[in-house]
């Protein structure tokens, strides 16, 4: 069981990971568990797991630690390594989304180089009047504590760039799309409790980002059809996760989630990720 790690996230790891370690302790399986830290390739070279139950968050699940289980040739839950390193960069997962024909709210990503050394602030004007407004901004890689902040105006869109850039050198423009939010949980491609356009839409985002196992597709359902705002392919298992909701109103047990997770695993044969994926 991998957890913990220093990302501001890390309380929510260490709360889906205790949810995760009792689920498979009564599942009848022995548990190491493991903080992600200096010493993890040693931990895990001498542990040597059958299986790494990942329950990462942010930095360290964002295909880093992926990429370490394979060169080890250890199996682990979730998706492929270039998939985590994809969905933890909004502005790249977008793209993809955008390239395979799946809906998303138009963006522009900008990094602090851009602003510091080649003046990007004077393209805002036109980013603002292609975007509109109200205009989300917010870090591309960082989930930061606040969340995403939104601009109303011209005026607040400076203070707003400043917050973005205390978390993240990359920050995301986003238009803003009203709507109904919905959370779409996928276990081994198929949606769970959510139906209709929001189920078609978050299976189109897991699938065009190469997703597997269990992933959580963030959507608004809008008058233009449903947008999918960012897909997490390490959703929280935590007591107040989206994912765990899902999965009881689909009928499935929290102990049936983890198992499914863990067998998945064990089916991909160590090294199967594809270098795209």
């Amino acid at each position: 069981m991998l957890k913990g790690g220093p990302s501001l996230e890390r309380g929510t790891s260490l709360r889906s990971a205790a949810r995760v370690e009792g689920a498979l302790a009564r599942l009848g399986h022995e548990v190491t568990p493991v903080e992600v830290g200096p010493d993890l390739v040693r931990r895990l070279s001498a542990e040597r797991p059958d299986v790494a139950f990942v329950a990462l968050r942010g930095g360290g699940g964002d295909g880093t630690v992926q990429e370490l289980l394979e060169i080890l040739g250890i199996p682990y839950t979730g998706s492929s390594a270039g998939v985590c390193e994809r969905c933890a960069d909004k502005a790249v997962a977008k793209r993809e989304l955008r390239l395979a024909g799946v809906a998303t709210p138009d963006w522009f990503a900008f990094n602090e180089t851009a602003f510091r050394e080649l003046g990007a602030a004077g393209a805002l004007e036109d980013v603002e009047e292609r975007l509109g407004f109200p205009l989300v901004i917010k870090s591309s890689r960082v989930a930061a504590p606040l969340g995403p902040e939104v601009a109303a105006s011209w005026f607040e869109v400076p203070a707003a760039l400043v917050s973005a850039f205390e978390y993240d050198e990359r920050v995301l423009l986003e238009r803003l799309v009203q709507g109904r939010p919905q959370s779409v949980a996928l276990l081994d491609g198929r949606p769970l409790a959510a139906v209709g356009s929001a189920a078609a839409a978050g299976l189109g985002a897991y699938e065009a980002l190469g997703c597997e196992g269990a992933a959580l597709v963030e959507v608004i359902l809008a008058e233009e059809g449903p947008q999918v705002i960012e897909v997490d392919p390490i959703p929280d298992f935590g007591p107040n996760g989206s994912f765990p909701q899902a999965a009881a109103e689909a009928g499935l047990s929290f102990g049936e989630v983890v198992g499914e997770s863990l067998a998945l695993a064990r089916r991909s044969p160590t090294g199967r990720r594809s270098r795209r994926a």
